[in-house]
């Protein structure tokens, strides 16, 4: 992971469900968002929950959604900050 996604860019939220913690809200699994900015690079929630001694180091994106296709109404935009290995680029068609 390199921290190349640049803000206005498509990206669909990984729709993994770990076992144990995850900073990756339920409701955002599987949509697609644009990138708004990055916020920095922060040792990975997850494997600070786990109790690991060296947790991965990932960049942070604040990622804008359609409140909309969230849950279906509202005419706003919700921001979520998810770290890089949360989300993937989307296709063009998605965008």
């Amino acid at each position: 992971m390199s921290g190349d996604f640049e803000a206005g860019r498509p990206v669909r939220v990984r729709t993994t469900d770990p076992a144990g913690h995850t900073r990756a809200p339920r409701y955002v699994r599987g949509q697609v968002g644009r990138i708004v900015e990055r916020q920095g690079s922060w040792e990975l929630a997850d494997e600070r929950a786990a109790g690991l001694d060296r947790p991965r180091v990932e960049p942070v994106y604040t990622v804008a959604f359609a409140a909309r296709d969230l849950w279906g109404e509202g005419d706003h935009e919700v921001t979520v900050d998810l770290w890089e290995s949360y989300i993937e680029p989307a296709g063009k068609d998605e965008a």
